[in-house]
């Protein structure tokens, strides 16, 4: 039996305060979420469900901000930030917060998870019961505001840039 490639930095804590860029990819790669008209996507219906929950992620857990997106006919990227920070004090809601329970921050692949579970589910309900995205993804734990910066860049022009561009270009030293 093959042993399946790691996909995540061994030894890392993937539910830490940080800013993670992630690519997930529809089953073999089928163009399915819309279309690229003259440098720009163009949602269909799936594509607007997958748009529309990376919104319920954000909203879903506040320790969660979605800092840039885009959904591509056949994939997603995202860079999706872990922030305790965001989390609400419970100021004036009139409950007692040494009687709660902690809150349990999820790891990026159960974020990333939640996101792709959602979506799938959504889009067999409207009836694209075939539809499926790729086992795991891909992701990188942005270093600096430089690689942030060029991810971020990377991302917006991602429609423009379909088919001719490559993701290490992005992750390369200059």
């Amino acid at each position: 039996m093959r042993e399946r490639k790691r996909t995540r930095l061994e030894g890392f804590d993937y539910s830490t305060d940080n800013l993670y860029f992630i690519t997930a990819c529809v089953q073999d790669r089928i163009c399915c979420l819309g279309d690229i008209n003259n440098g720009s996507m163009i949602l269909n219906k799936y594509g607007e469900i997958a748009h529309n929950q990376f919104i319920w992620l954000q909203e879903q857990y506040e320790y969660v901000h979605v800092h840039e997106f885009v959904v591509m006919p056949d994939h997603v990227h995202a860079v999706i930030e872990i922030n305790r920070n965001l989390i609400c004090n419970g100021v004036g809601i009139g409950r007692d917060l040494s009687l709660q329970e902690p809150l349990k921050i999820k790891s990026l692949s159960e974020l990333v998870g939640a996101y792709k579970t959602t979506v799938s589910k959504q889009i067999h309900l409207v009836g694209l019961d075939r539809f499926s995205w790729q086992k795991s993804f891909h992701d990188r734990i942005i270093r600096n505001e430089i690689e942030y910066g060029r991810i971020v860049k990377y991302i917006s022009e991602n429609p423009m840039n379909w088919k001719s561009n490559e993701l290490k270009d992005i992750l390369s030293d200059d």
